[in-house]
């Protein structure tokens, strides 16, 4: 074993922890399990720039009480420095997850014991919610327990500013700092004062479903499509304490929900990844869709940030949308209403990641409205609402990953009113005579068929990561030429904040945060970047080529023309 590593088993072993924590690591290390004592010790687990996210257990490099208690204390002590004089305050939330409810309870106390004021909801609520609450509070900060759609192993710790939204620059790096200057257990103040903690639950409930309801644009052709047949799951999560509610607020009477994943449980039993964007995710609701010829299914993750949907396709089947689909249909949707309520004033916007389809900003630029690109992560988009606001309009805005948020009263991608909206869309088109998949085909007539594709690769634990940042170096250091027969024109570099004309030679600054990121741009207009993410270990790989559509009959003979090109992208980089 390592030197380092040692060190730090034997400062657990000896330090002020508890006899279960040392009892565990002990056998770990009376059984030789030194692989397994290296994943957990070998780093600490990163705060990062939305907090933390890892595998549940004993160790620096895990989550439990310590490494969660120290970020806590080093998010208190900057939240004291940057409001001298006044009382703090923050809300936490937190989901399904096994010790979810445990991991919120410590934090509470942490911020009790050090004089903050806590708003703790009383049980598990969806994470946009908790951004809901930071401003209808009054809070200068909030946290939420949560690992989002990661596997049960997981849990997390992410983040929130006074604005709702996730922590950006610069208290992102300040918060790390301070959390960095934590460097022993004994400095977190674990004593809970309870007069310091305050339950909350359904008033700010009611507050944030009334707001969720004034985002409704066609109540009525609700009134007209009510039994609309809408098949629901939460995939055991958050999305159960609301979803049904706003759907029926909305008007909807005809909602189905997948019994057997209606109860929250971390175990996720009927699910491997508890992820709409996993095909598996969604198999029990499609199946349940298909028995009561239903309209749509939509289906949330275990915060109910992110939702992915099912409808029926031009065949009559059920097939899933990715979240380049229903981000697009969502927006033409708000860009639509806005345009018929003369509210287009030439100081709207709406907002995309830098991998999410173009095709949005096809959409905006036909419509006359000003889009955005931000780096991957909604805090960018919600950072981007209140660098504008008072100065330009925000309508809506989405990335790739099924998140999705319109209206600004919350600041983090919003699968609770982004369901309603979707289901209220769904009503539109069934209004028509249409299927949200016909309303897609619409969309890819008008602007071009755009097709998207994510691959990731995933390489655990220490030697993973090693290999992670080296293929990212490789291909930095030697970029492909042409890809797909096409020649690649542009490549942007994230990291170094350089965008270099191939034909031209030009080199051009982003003006835009660095991000370990690198994007080809081809001749033919495809597009591929290369990320890995900052919450799991592995790197994505986003393909994203398109063709005109001649006509709704030319769909599928466009589509597999797509599908080949992106197959051969993957074989010229050697994915495949």
């Amino acid at each position: 074993m390592e030197t380092a590593i040692r060190q730090k088993v034997d400062a657990w072993l000896t330090g002020n922890y508890d006899e279960a924590t040392k009892n565990e690591i002990q056998t770990l290390v009376d059984n030789n399990q030194e692989e397994a004592l290296a994943d957990a010790f070998y780093k600490d687990l990163e705060f990062g720039t939305g907090g933390l996210r890892g595998i549940m257990g004993v160790g620096s490099n895990r989550m439990n009480r310590y490494t969660l208690g120290m970020a806590t204390q080093g998010l208190c002590n900057y939240l004291k420095q940057n409001f001298p004089g006044e009382q703090v305050k923050v809300a936490i939330a937190h989901d399904s997850r096994n010790n979810s409810n445990t991991f919120a309870r410590i934090v509470a106390d942490i911020f009790s014991a050090n004089g903050i004021k806590v708003y703790l909801f009383e049980a598990l609520r969806p994470t946009p919610e908790l951004s809901f609450a930071i401003r209808h509070l009054g809070c200068q900060s909030g946290v939420v327990i949560t690992a989002s759609h990661n596997p049960k192993e997981y849990n997390g710790y992410k983040a929130y500013w006074n604005d709702g939204g996730q922590v950006t620059a610069p208290h992102d790096k300040n918060i790390i700092a301070e959390v960095n200057k934590i460097t022993s257990i004994d400095d977190v103040k674990f004593e809970a004062n309870p007069e310091n903690i305050e339950l909350i639950g359904a008033a700010v409930d009611e507050a944030y479903l009334q707001a969720v309801l004034g985002l409704s644009i066609s109540q009525d052709i609700i009134k007209r499509q009510h039994d609309l047949k809408i098949v629901f799951t939460p995939i055991h999560g958050t999305g159960i304490t609301l979803v049904p509610a706003v759907l029926e607020r909305f008007g909807f009477t005809n909602v189905h929900v997948v019994e057997e994943q209606s109860t929250p449980d971390g175990n996720f039993p009927t699910v491997v990844y508890p992820n709409p964007e996993e095909k598996d995710a969604m198999n029990l609701a499609m199946q349940k869709a298909a028995e009561l010829d239903a309209d749509i299914v939509l289906a949330t993750d275990p915060d109910a940030d992110r939702v992915g949907i099912a409808v029926k396709n031009h065949k009559g089947e059920f097939v899933l949308m990715n979240g380049n689909q229903t981000g697009s249909l969502l927006i033409n949707y708000l860009l639509l209403a806005w345009q018929k309520a003369g509210k287009l004033t030439g100081k709207e916007f709406v907002v995309k990641t830098i991998v999410t389809t173009d095709l949005i900003k096809e959409l905006a630029d036909s419509y006359g409205v000003k889009m955005y690109e931000t780096l991957t992560g909604f805090k960018y988009i919600a950072e981007l609402i209140k660098q504008l606001e008072g100065k330009e309009q925000y309508i809506g805005g989405g990335e790739e990953s099924y998140g999705y948020l319109a209206g600004d009263f919350v600041r983090d991608k919003d699968a609770v009113s982004s369901c309603a909206l979707i289901a209220e869309m769904a009503a539109v088109a069934k209004d028509k005579g249409q299927t949200l998949f016909e309303m897609l085909l619409d969309v890819y007539t008008q602007h071009g068929f755009y097709k998207e594709e994510l691959i990731s690769i995933t390489k655990k634990g220490m030697r993973g990561a090693e290999e992670i940042q080296q293929m990212m170096a490789d291909m930095r250091s030697n970029p492909p030429q042409t890809i797909a027969g096409s020649p690649v024109v542009l490549i942007t570099d994230y990291k170094t904040g350089i965008q270099k004309n191939l034909q031209t030679g030009e080199e051009t600054t982003i003006d835009m945060e660095r991000s370990n990121v690198l994007q080809y741009l081809t001749e033919d207009g495809s597009k591929i970047s290369a990320r890995p993410s900052g919450t799991e270990p592995k790197i994505k790989f986003y393909f994203s080529v398109k063709e005109p559509l001649a006509s709704a009959a030319d769909f599928d003979a466009t589509e597999q023309k797509l599908n080949q090109k992106i197959e051969q992208i993957q074989i010229d980089l050697k994915l495949k």
